[in-house]
């Protein structure tokens, strides 16, 4: 039977699963793309082949749908960098290297989710923005610092202020690679930390700007 005219064409049938899974791809696709403002819950029912009211049963609306992408692409960021950090046995620059790896591995193969992760998140979205996660993972290296200022008799109160250093430097680092993407990703890691590790293994305990 042909369709009416003017009815959406019909996608296939899937289970709700399957039909939310489809949805949070074609979203991520569209809010990296044009970003959160720019993206209509029309377009994301057109990809889909679907009404609007599908997407609304779903996440109840654009914001809902934006939301569980954030909380997906924090969530994976945020395990891959723990899981570099995550073992006190090794040396603290091989921790430094693999985290650092750990990020640009991230922005190779989530490309959509860094671009979302990296844009301002609207009003509307709770929680899991990048800064936080950022603040989060500057956290944990500050524990790791920390350890480490204190074995060589430096003040550990510093740990705070230089972990979020390192990280802003691998996080703006890895905003820049992001549309570049030479050299590779094991060569900017080994940089990032050459530069970083080298700096922290001069620095004085008690530094103050100097004046001509």
């Amino acid at each position: 039977m042909n369709e009416p005219h003017g009815a959406r064409p019909r996608g296939p049938r899937m289970t709700g699963r399957e039909r939310r899974e489809q949805l949070v791809a074609i979203g991520r696709s569209l809010f990296a793309e044009k970003g959160y403002d720019a993206t209509s819950v029309e377009e994301i029912a057109a990809r889909a082949t679907v009404s609007k009211p599908i997407v609304y049963e779903h996440f109840g609306g654009k914001e809902g749908l934006y939301a569980v992408i954030v909380d997906r692409e924090t969530s994976t960021l945020l395990t891959a960098l723990e899981e570099s950090l995550d073992d006190p046995r090794l040396h603290p620059r091989v921790l430094m290297e693999r985290a650092a790896l750990a990020f640009l591995t991230y922005i190779d193969t989530h490309e959509d989710g860094f671009r979302i992760l990296v844009r301002d998140s609207p009003a509307a979205a709770d929680g899991g923005t990048y800064s936080s996660l950022l603040g989060d993972v500057a956290a944990k290296a500050e524990s790791i610092l920390s350890a480490q200022l204190r074995l060589r008799r430096y003040p550990a109160a510093d740990a705070v202020l230089y972990a979020q250093m390192l990280v802003g430097m691998v996080a703006s680092t890895g905003q820049w690679w992001l549309e570049h993407r030479e050299p590779s990703r094991e060569a900017v890691a080994a940089r990032v930390v050459n530069l970083s590790w080298f700096g922290l293994s001069a620095i004085e305990k008690d530094p103050t700007l100097r004046r001509p």
